[in-house]
Formats: C-alpha cells, structure tokens, sequence
C-alpha cells in the first residue's frame, strides 16, 4: 500500500513541470496522511487544473464518506472491477503529485521507516482516481492512488509500491474520452528501479502529527 508521502517542491516548478492552472498556494508538506488534502492535476474543458482533494476516495453511491478512510489505494489488477473504483477508472483519472513516499520494515517489535524518491529527486506523479460526492454540506472532491507489485528496490521493504506514471504517458491518463480498460491497465506498472533510490529515516514520521523538514533526512547523514 501507500500510507504516506511527501511533496516538498515550490509551487512554480511543479506547473512547470506538469502544465496546470491553480489559484492559490501550496506549503511544503514533509508526512502526507491519508484523509489530509493533496494536491491533484485533473483535466477540466481541455485545460489541466490544480486541486486540493481530500485523500480517501468516497464513491459517488456511498451513502457516508467515512468509507474514504477505508479507500486511501486501489490495486492495478483489479481497479477496472471493483464496483468502488470501477467508474473513476473510466472517466475520473488525475495525478496525485509527490516527490517521494514512505514504507515501514519490520525489524523483531520496530517498524523502520524508508522514504523513496527518484534518482533525480525529481517530483513526480501517482496514478490516481477521484471522485466527487454530495453530501448535506456540499460536494466533496476526493482521491485514491493506485498501486501494484513492488519493482526490486521497494520490495526489500514491502511487496507493493505505487504506480508513478512516467511523463509520456500523463496525456493519455488524464484524458476522460479515453476508456479502453485494457489500454489504461498497462500504464500501471512498477517504476524502474534503477531510476530511484532509498533511505533511512527518522521514526519522527511514524506520526502523522509530525509534518517537518526532519522527516525526510536520512538518518546516515546525520
């Protein structure tokens, strides 16, 4: 799965980078957690615009958006089957932007924390899905992020990884008029694991609570 993550980046080189329109700032964010807002791209009249969607997908059917909490991820084998995820696969794709996430190894009672990024330390996006929900209070925009089987690197910590989609193929995702299931399901593939590289970290980001630059030093270079 994917619990955590992190995107550091200035505002300005993130729309560089991935083309979209936002109004309004974006602070660095050391400890994503699920149900917290993270920053989307989606495609809207034939322009990419920026969102803060709350993370945890709530179907549109759902009848209580606490089912988010349960619906951080979806798993590329079987997103264009289950009935949660089935609909936002067809025509509700974004991009979920990160510059790297965490996973936990068990090692006897402790978990270990390691963040992973690219080789570059570049930013880079999820695969993801969203959905809007009517509620009594107004509409409620969220997301999940799609996973698969870990490349080499992330399975020495755990067995699935997210799916970071490589730039070429960021058109295509973010495209709705686009529903070939079988198409759409190549595109979830692990990342190359000689593009990215791991670390140690603090156990500062065991919690949530704990959202600063420290989280993302390697505890080596200490």
């Amino acid at each position: 799965m994917c619990g955590r993550f992190t995107l550091t980046v200035e505002l300005e080189t993130l729309q560089a980078m991935f083309g979209f329109r936002y109004q309004g700032r974006v602070a660095p964010r050391f400890n994503i957690a699920p149900s917290q807002e993270v920053l989307t791209v989606v495609v809207q009249e034939g322009e990419r615009i920026g969102k803060m969607m709350r993370w945890g997908l709530v179907p549109f059917w759902a009848k209580d958006d606490r089912i988010g909490a349960k619906m951080i991820n979806a798993r590329a084998e079987t997103v264009d089957e289950k009935a949660s995820f089935r609909h936002a696969f067809k025509r509700r794709r974004c991009l979920i932007l990160a510059d790297g996430f965490y996973e936990w190894r068990k090692e006897g009672a402790k978990k270990v924390p390691y963040r992973f990024t690219l080789a570059t330390d570049a930013p880079f996006a999820f695969a993801g899905l969203w959905e809007r929900w009517e509620g009594a209070s107004g509409p409620l925009e969220t997301c999940t992020i799609i996973t698969t089987k870990a490349n080499e690197l992330v399975a020495a910590i755990h067995d699935r990884m997210p799916v970071i989609l490589p730039s070429e193929r960021h058109g295509d995702w973010l495209d709705s008029s686009l529903d070939d299931s079988e198409y759409l399901k190549t595109f979830l593939q692990p990342y190359p694991s000689e593009q990215m590289r791991m670390y140690e970290v603090s156990p500062l980001v065991n919690s949530p609570k704990n959202d600063v630059s420290a989280c993302i030093e390697s505890v080596n270079s200490r």
